[in-house]
């Protein structure tokens, strides 16, 4: 079980994610009654002229459809995270964004804005199914199981090429994910709780160690 100490750490986590969703569903009322002009504001692969399209991006939707499909295994997975704190909700996200977005830059479909959450709803998954590994914690791993079982179908699903969604967008994400989780191994969440709200309840694997919119759904 978490300790209670970490109790407030958990809710900062809690609040910075209800703030990053309320930012995608206010964004989207925004868009939908200026008849969804942000929609051109997304990320355009090799375009160096609007390279911040990398940062805005994830927080634009082709319509409330897409923002929902994104919404439910974002609060999900995100949940997860903010077990940690505030801290690892921003690192996450942060390096989901910035990996994920520079990789669809790179590779994704020229001329077309890339839009959605989708990317960092990728790496939050497998920044779940990673950081077991990297941190050597049994507990961390059964964690990542269950993210498989639950969400594993429609992830991989989502990577194969199909109509208007970026599968590069879900593949860099995914890289990012991992890099996230490599990043932040052995580190402690950042909160009221500290290092202790983040190793509470962990099992040691090992003794001794530690439209014409590019979206998906």
């Amino acid at each position: 079980m978490l300790s209670d100490r970490g109790a407030p750490s958990r809710r900062e986590g809690f609040r910075l994610l209800a703030g990053i969703v309320a930012l995608m569903w206010v964004v989207e009322v925004i868009n939908a009654l200026d008849h969804n002009a942000l929609d051109q504001d997304g990320l355009y692969p090799r375009n160096v002229g609007r390279l911040w399209g990398i940062l805005t991006a994830p927080f634009l939707h082709a319509g409330f459809g897409h923002l929902i499909g994104n919404t439910v295994p974002l609060v999900f997975l995100g949940l997860i995270i903010a077990l940690r704190g505030a801290g690892r909700v921003a690192a996450v996200t942060g390096i989901v964004i910035v990996i994920g977005g520079l990789g669809t830059w790179l590779i994704g479909p020229g001329g077309v804005p890339t839009v959605g959450a989708s990317g960092l709803v990728f790496g939050y998954a497998t920044y779940l199914l990673a950081r077991g590994l990297f941190d050597r914690s049994l507990l961390e791993l059964l964690t990542g199981a269950v993210v498989v079982v639950i969400w594993g179908a429609a992830l991989i699903a989502s990577l194969i090429p199909h109509g208007n969604v970026s599968w590069q967008g879900h593949l860099c994400g995914a890289i990012g994910g991992v890099v996230a989780a490599w990043l932040l191994a052995g580190r402690p969440g950042r909160g009221a709780a500290g290092h202790r709200a983040d190793t509470a309840g962990r099992a040691p694997l090992r003794a001794g160690r530690r439209s014409p919119l590019s979206r998906a759904r």
